[in-house]
């Protein structure tokens, strides 16, 4: 279904990749997350090494898929859909630590959660020519 937005059945393209392409990323990186982390979580993590290690495949196809519709969203430009990944890994890891392991939010990683969130807006708001 396409809905045109000013008459602009391109524009809707690009916005439906970029939505696509973050949501990958966010799936991205929570299942990275507990990849990297569930060791201090659960024993079921540190005992089968084996499996977590292999499911970076399937996380794997999470990240070419953010990095292919945020490019497309971005009309072709690859920085914009690297500070996007980044600011989203930032963002996905803050939250995870601190639900996890009750490490709080200093005003040292609200800073650098806020400066995250502006790349992410500079490269999705800002036009260039």
């Amino acid at each position: 279904m396409n809905v045109k937005v000013n008459g602009n059945k391109k524009y809707n393209m690009i916005i439906r990749d970029l939505l696509i392409g973050i949501a990958s990323f966010f799936v991205a990186h929570i299942i990275t997350f507990y990849q990297l982390n569930g060791q201090f979580l659960s024993k079921w993590f540190r005992d089968n090494e084996w499996i977590v290690a292999t499911s970076g495949i399937i996380i794997s196809f999470f990240y070419i898929w953010g990095t292919k519709y945020t490019v497309s969203g971005m009309g072709g430009e690859m920085w914009p859909s690297r500070f996007i990944g980044f600011g989203i890994g930032m963002i996905i890891y803050a939250i995870g630590v601190n639900f996890h392991f009750s490490e709080g939010l200093t005003s040292k990683t609200i800073v650098s959660l806020f400066l995250a969130l502006i790349l992410i807006c500079i490269q999705v708001l800002w036009k260039t020519t």
